[in-house]
């Protein structure tokens, strides 16, 4: 099989994985947007969970796999093998040590850790139920920070099936707590002051952080990972993944930071009540499209990327960039034009129900608008920067990103105290978006000035034929919502219904005129399904 097909494969079983576990996590939001709404009560309980969640995705969308793979892969390669889980042990106990550290002190200072997000609060006395909070889900950090590792090992193997799964089940236990049968007796062992749903979802996501590496032990053990005690920072591989860690923990994760700055701005005195759980809502929602092609190719990548390398075949590497940025757009431009054009019904279909009302709906949307607009520079960026650390470079995109979080703080800081009348509570949506795209702009040149040319004008080539093709369905998406009367529709199937009629009407004229124009990437898709088709079923427990 051919680099493109067992990328586009892997890619491919990962994102169906994914895309499981993005509607699992939809279920999960939606449930606290039922029972929370936009709420203070959800606002602190979004606050409590963003750095857990900010480390579970840093960790999970790529930063920790970005700096092990690479120096694994080369054991692997190099030396016995087990030299190369000596390593492993000792990379494992390791980071169990620092992340207890890390639970430990974000436990105890709770209190300090909210006021960071409250600076600009005029009243903290509200976040007293976010401190409680964050004493309960901090802890998750530790389990989050192993399972990432375990799916860094696993996809060194290339098993990326499992390592994608483990968020779904996260998601189920967090939804199970999210029931009155389960919600009520558990909120009761709060203080009375505390006493809220939240209580029972913060204990929830802590116990589906549990699973989600209990889940992935056996399959460690059964390639050949045994867990005996050993700490060494003096290990060579374990110093080079130090060294490669922290710059790889931000350059890969310059969105989700960029999102914690957000979060900051979005709690200001200035911002309309809500305005917290509407910004995390928006993202929610871009996630479930963000999260099913660009993350899973990024994770299919890193691998096949780091193999080129080590191989010294760096033409064949910026090909294979070349054909996932071709692909990536295929998919990401349209959604992007679809989450624009249909941003109102589709926050009012998923979540407006329970405490979510519409006046929810208006701020999510105008949030989701700006997001919306980043979509094809979130997607690349986790394109981009794993053909940096595949060649062991991960200083290159943490510079970059830390003039990226510049941008944002900047950007931020002029449209709350001078365009915040035009922007309301999307402006921090908006100054990631900006800052999104002077991150890849900027890594892209800095790569072709140093590596030479990446194939530059077929890239601008296809993305040319995907604009046209998303004009086109843009046309119809909007005639389509101009003419379907959702507005005026007050039943939840016929606004589902329309919903689902205009989003695959509009689907099917964009892949209509892809057709017409003979874009490559249409045919890439189509043939690796039809192979897909005739192939046979894989055995038990085949690796993918």
């Amino acid at each position: 099989m051919t680099v493109k097909r067992q990328i586009l494969k892997s890619a491919s079983a990962i994102a169906l994985v994914t895309v499981i576990s993005r509607i699992c996590g939809y279920l999960r939001d939606q449930r606290v947007a039922l029972l929370l709404g936009t709420s203070p009560a959800a606002d602190s309980f979004v606050l409590a969970l963003r750095i857990p969640n900010l480390i579970r995705r840093m960790t999970g969308e790529g930063s920790l796999g970005a700096s092990f793979i690479p120096v694994f892969t080369d054991y692997l390669r190099d030396k016995p093998r087990e030299q190369a889980w000596a390593f492993t042990r000792r990379a494992f106990w390791d980071l169990a040590v620092l992340l207890g550290v890390i639970a430990l002190l974000g436990v105890v200072f709770s209190r300090q850790v909210i006021n960071i997000y409250t600076v600009f609060a005029a009243d903290r006395s509200h976040w007293e139920l976010a401190v409680y909070l964050n004493r309960i889900i901090f802890p998750a950090v530790f389990f989050i920070g192993l399972a990432a590792l375990a799916a860094a090992i696993l996809h060194s193997f290339r098993i990326f099936m499992l390592p994608a799964a483990t968020p779904i089940f996260l998601n189920l236990v967090f939804i199970l707590f999210s029931f009155a049968i389960v919600y009520r007796p558990v909120m009761q062992l709060a203080p009375p002051a505390y006493r809220t749903p939240a209580v029972a979802l913060a204990i929830g996501f802590l116990l589906g952080a549990v699973v989600q590496l209990g889940m992935q032990i056996p399959a460690l053990v059964h390639q050949g990972m045994r867990f005996r005690f050993g700490l060494s920072v003096s290990d060579p591989g374990v110093r080079e993944v130090g060294r490669l860690l922290g710059p790889a923990f931000f350059g890969m994760s310059v969105h989700q930071i960029n999102q914690y700055v957000d979060t900051i701005f979005s709690a200001s005195s200035r911002m309309p009540s809500g305005s917290v759980a509407s910004l995390y809502v928006a993202d929610r929602i871009m996630q479930l499209v963000l999260g099913t092609y660009a993350i899973a190719m990024s994770t299919a990548l890193l691998p096949t990327m780091s193999h080129q390398v080590a191989e010294g075949k760096m033409d064949e590497m910026k090909h294979t960039f070349g054909f996932s940025v071709r692909i990536v757009s295929f998919i990401a431009i349209p959604a992007a034009v679809g989450l624009i054009l249909l941003r109102q019904p589709i926050v009012q279909v998923l979540f407006q129900h329970g405490a979510f009302v519409a006046e929810s709906t208006a701020l999510t949307a105008r949030a989701l608008f700006y997001y919306s607009l980043g979509l094809p520079a979130f997607a690349v960026i986790k394109l981009i920067t794993p053909m940096y650390y595949s060649a062991h470079d991960t200083m290159t995109p943490a510079r970059i990103g830390a003039w990226s979080l510049a941008l944002n703080l900047a950007l931020n800081l002029i449209f709350l105290f001078f365009f915040f009348r035009y922007f309301l509570n999307g402006s921090p949506a908006l100054a990631s978006t900006i800052a999104a795209y002077f991150n890849f702009v900027a890594l892209f040149l800095i790569f072709r000035r140093r590596y030479g040319a990446l194939g530059s004008r077929g890239l601008i080539a296809a993305i040319s034929k995907i604009t046209v093709c998303a004009v086109a369905m843009a046309i119809s998406c909007y005639t389509a919502l101009k003419m379907s009367g959702f507005a005026a529709s007050q039943h939840f199937l016929n606004q589902v219904g329309l919903l689902a009629a205009m989003i695959f009407g509009s689907t099917a004229i964009y892949f209509g005129v892809a057709k017409l124009l003979r874009c490559e990437e249409l045919s890439e898709l189509l043939s690796l399904l039809r192979r897909a088709e005739r192939a046979p079923l894989p055995a038990a427990g085949a690796e993918f």
